[in-house]
């Protein structure tokens, strides 16, 4: 640990605190299972924080992480809950990203979102275990503002969106409501998805996506 990164922990102290007393019973809090960032902006610490069974000090990271290209001592993250969030097991949320929680939000073990990312979920976001979620990506399941017709029936209701299990969202990616990625699946940078892929071991690219080539595998 560098003295920077250490002294970074130490700041971070007074959140991690606050937000381990808040969520969980004392005997869990104690352990610290979440380190959060004093550069994390705790805006809505409402609803719930689910944890598994067993749980290890500082599984679960909020705003740390380091994007070379991105100014960490800058880079400002926000929490803002009020409904549940699921960690199911280790997992990352790097610097400068955004969780806005309505519905539910559930990460797989080993979920990383690396930094400068958005999860804004009204109804239900699922990301499966191994996900790697690279910088500057937007995973939204709702269009915040409703559209209805002239007899006032919704024309735009909210959808799930689910990841599987070990699937990379390249950088700059935007994943709307009813996008289903599955197993094994890399999303090319830059992709628009709104729709459910079946398969597995395929790269998911282009406008409008398709798939661009199957039989592949990934590596951390």
């Amino acid at each position: 640990m560098t003295a920077f990164d250490f002294f970074n922990v130490l700041l971070s102290i007074p959140k991690t605190l606050r937000f381990n007393l808040h969520y969980f019973p004392l005997k869990t809090a104690v352990k610290l299972p979440v380190f959060v960032s004093h550069r994390t902006c705790l805006r809505e610490l409402h609803g719930r924080v689910v944890l598994p069974a067993s749980v290890q000090p500082a599984m679960v990271k909020i705003g740390f992480g380091d994007v070379g290209h991105y100014d960490r001592k800058r880079s400002r993250t926000i929490w803002q809950v009020s409904g549940t969030v699921t960690f199911r097991g280790v997992a990352g949320i790097g610097h400068g990203s955004k969780i806005s929680v309505r519905g539910h939000v559930e990460f797989g073990d080993h979920f990383n979102m690396t930094a400068e990312s958005t999860v804004v979920c009204a109804k239900e976001i699922i990301f499966g275990n191994d996900c790697l979620i690279a910088w500057g990506v937007l995973v939204m399941d709702t269009d915040e503002h409703p559209i209805l017709d002239m007899e006032g029936n919704r024309l735009n209701p909210d959808k799930p969106i689910v990841l599987g299990t070990h699937v990379w969202i390249g950088c700059k990616s935007v994943l709307l409501k009813g996008a289903i990625v599955p197993d094994n699946t890399v999303v090319a940078a830059g992709t628009w998805l709104r729709t459910a892929f079946t398969g597995a071991h395929q790269i998911i690219g282009g406008d409008p996506p398709t798939v661009l080539k199957e039989n592949v595998q990934w590596g951390h």
